[in-house]
């Protein structure tokens, strides 16, 4: 097993990943070397939802009441507000407790359906291609990382749902395109995974004070998404361009609607803890929906996945007035 990544090593590097943003060759066997290389960091860099974590150590024990979960200025607009800011300590530190247990909850169920969209993607696969051992490698680590993430969420004391039962219903459909249409199911994993790396790294290079099993935890999911992120990238820049005008075109509109809504559910505290901690709308609005900030971090946390899209040729002059029409152009 390999030595747990410091924090600067999690968050500023994926150097022992496969390199997220650089062009791939459309030659074919380059693009298979890369994937057989990811599959090989999978077995030479993993990671154990128990091995690796020591839950019931004294030093990853959480108390409700540690100022360590207490929101900060800079990393959630929540914590600029007067109204936070006026509540007692204890509070302070419940509310952004159950905020990371509630991301934590829904971060799980989106790579359940992550997870069971890599299955069906993997299913329709030829034999000998080297897709099919990078996704199985890729659902085992998923599976780790939600056994991580509800082993914290059992342990917070807070019974976070997630999704609302609406939410729900079109998870089946995004599983049924990884084998139907794993373009679009690949902009949904980045639409989900991207807007959360890019918090958790800014959270690991701010030098706050930290939860040591946050961070455990953390530096964990960072180092394996780098791979995660890299294959759907490099899959989607081999394989959009060769879509026809059709395909081309559902992609080119409902990208952004998918980036713009998964970015929200991501950022934005969830209705259950709105509702548990009486945090007002006029907050709400205050914090998140009318700050222009929140807005700006926003579009900053899809960065990737917008130069992404506009590489392949999706932000054409008639998909790049949805982007700005969501708020989303950069």
């Amino acid at each position: 097993m390999s030595a747990l990544p410091s924090a600067a090593e999690a968050a500023a590097s994926t150097e022992d990943t496969a390199p997220v943003d650089s062009p791939v060759s459309a030659d074919d066997q380059a693009y298979q070397q890369l994937v057989a290389r990811l599959s090989r960091q999978s077995v030479e860099k993993h990671y154990d939802a128990y091995a690796d974590v020591a839950w019931d150590s004294e030093e990853l024990r959480i108390d409700p009441a540690d100022p360590r979960w207490e929101l900060r200025c800079g990393l959630d607009p929540l914590a600029a507000t007067e109204w936070y800011r006026g509540l007692p300590p204890e509070k302070r530190a419940r509310l952004g407790l159950d905020l990371v247990a509630a991301k934590m909850k829904l971060g799980l169920q989106f790579e359940n359906i992550l997870k069971r969209g890599l299955l069906d993607y993997a299913w329709r696969l030829p034999n000998g291609t080297p897709e099919f051992r990078y996704a199985y490698h890729e659902v085992i680590e998923e599976a780790h990382h939600s056994l991580m993430f509800q082993e914290f969420v059992n342990r917070s004391g807070f019974d976070a749902r997630g999704l609302r039962p609406s939410e729900m219903i079109g998870t089946n459909f995004i599983v049924s395109l990884g084998r139907r249409f794993p373009e679009l199911f690949f902009f949904f994993v980045l639409g989900g995974e991207d807007p959360i790396d890019h918090v958790q790294r800014r959270s690991l290079r701010s030098g706050e004070p930290t939860h040591p099993l946050l961070e455990r935890i953390m530096r964990i999911h960072v180092t394996e998404e780098a791979r995660h992120l890299s294959f759907a990238r490099h899959y989607l820049k081999r394989r959009v361009p060769e879509l026809g005008p059709v395909r081309r075109a559902v992609l080119g509109v409902a990208v952004p609607l998918i980036l713009g809504g998964m970015a929200q559910m991501m950022l934005l505290p969830s209705r259950q803890v709105v509702t548990k901690h009486e945090i007002p709308r006029a907050v709400i609005r205050e914090a998140y929906l009318d700050n222009p900030a929140h807005r700006a971090e926003t579009r900053e946390s899809l960065r990737k996945v917008r130069r992404l899209a506009e590489e392949v040729g999706l932000l054409g002059p008639v998909y790049r007035r949805v982007w700005k029409a969501l708020g989303l152009d950069g």
